[in-house]
């Protein structure tokens, strides 16, 4: 019996990717369909990081394809491949460095430094090639959460290399300076400082570099959205009505820079005692759905106030790596898939496909 590539379109808009919530035909994750004789070999590529959801998206195109057509010999190739997407309109792109997310919150103390480390981390789980650059001047937390104790090594005397960490590579300010030492810099020097970080680092190959700011809406902030070619932008709050408030002018100032809000991470939604198993808001609830639904972005994720993430994080062996089963482990690799998700969805950067003219006197 002859089956045609219509045939097995029509199959494959049954199945739905679990994580972008549509099938593989809109989501254009079908790269090929070969039919001969009796053989049929199918191979998708998705467009994010899912490492851990290869296998499980293959099983469902063969349940799908198979109970329809149960006598085909059936191959199925699934895979995903990471491009660049457009930034700022006249920034140039980073070289080495694909797609840049910035990870802010319009306060202190709610958890955006351990969010930005973890997201990264997840993101290599999934397979990403990524970077973490501690945009935090006076206050680098990265050093600290990575295990990093070394300072950056420079082979040709103007450049740095990133420093290794649990297969992802970091930079901070932090590498450069004792830890007690104050940073008493005025804004301009602050900004420079940050440029020099980002772009005299010999990022390598890089499908995502994530960018830990400092809280609040400052010279970082405005320099990042002036200088920077960032893709996106995450917002990290917790329920609790003061940080909403921060959190919205955080949000606003991205959309006046036209920088694009990927979602909002809820840190610290809900605490369980570890004595009683007892559940409690202690910061509120809710407020985050809420925020999501007055500007229309998505919630990426809620995690909870547990002790283990922060004494982790406080450890240099951050959640997703030390204990990369646990609940708050898969809470971040799912928040890093929808992130890598939303990133796909917005315009591609095709500066690259275009040769470069160069008009010469002859």
């Amino acid at each position: 019996m002859a089956y045609s590539e219509e045939q097995i379109k029509d199959l494959l808009k049954e199945v739905v990717d679990p994580n972008t919530n549509d099938n593989l035909i809109n989501d254009r994750s079908i790269k090929s369909i070969s039919i001969k004789d009796n053989d049929i070999d199918i191979k998708v590529l998705l467009s994010y990081p899912a490492k851990s959801q290869l296998n499980g998206i293959k099983d469902l195109i063969a349940a799908q394809i198979q109970k329809a057509l149960p006598k085909i010999n059936l191959n199925i190739e699934v895979d995903f491949k990471i491009t660049s997407h457009a930034a700022q309109k006249g920034i140039a792109l980073i070289p080495g460095v694909k797609n840049i997310i910035a990870v802010a919150s319009g306060k202190g103390g709610v958890g955006k430094s351990t969010t930005a480390v973890n997201l990264a981390l997840a993101l290599s789980a999934e397979g990403a090639r990524v970077g973490i650059l501690d945009a935090d001047i006076y206050g680098p937390s990265q050093p600290q959460m990575l295990g990093i104790f070394t300072k950056p090594e420079s082979k040709d005397g103007k450049s740095m290399e990133p420093i290794m960490a649990h297969n992802i590579q970091a930079m901070s300010i932090g590498f450069l300076v004792d830890t007690e030492t104050p940073m008493v810099w005025r804004g301009p020097m602050v900004t420079s400082t940050l440029e020099q970080l980002l772009k005299e680092t010999r990022w390598d190959n890089l499908d995502y570099l994530v960018v830990d700011l400092p809280p609040g809406t400052g010279d970082i902030q405005l320099t990042l959205s002036q200088k920077v070619p960032v893709t996106g932008a995450i917002i990290v709050t917790t329920p609790q009505d003061i940080a909403l408030i921060d959190a919205r002018r955080g949000l606003k100032m991205f959309e006046k820079v036209n920088i694009p809000i990927i979602g909002i991470v809820e840190n610290m939604a809900i605490h369980t005692c570890s004595k009683c198993g007892n559940e409690e808001h202690i910061f509120g609830s809710g407020g985050a759905e809420k925020m999501c639904r007055d500007y229309g972005v998505s919630l990426l994720g809620s995690l909870p106030l547990d002790i283990k993430i922060r004494e982790q994080s406080d450890n240099g062996n951050p959640t997703v790596v030390a204990e990369p089963e646990s609940s708050a482990a898969k809470t971040y690799k799912k928040i890093a898939r929808l992130t890598a998700i939303k990133v796909s969805k917005l315009a591609q950067d095709y500066s690259n496909k275009f040769p470069n003219i160069v008009i010469q006197k002859t």
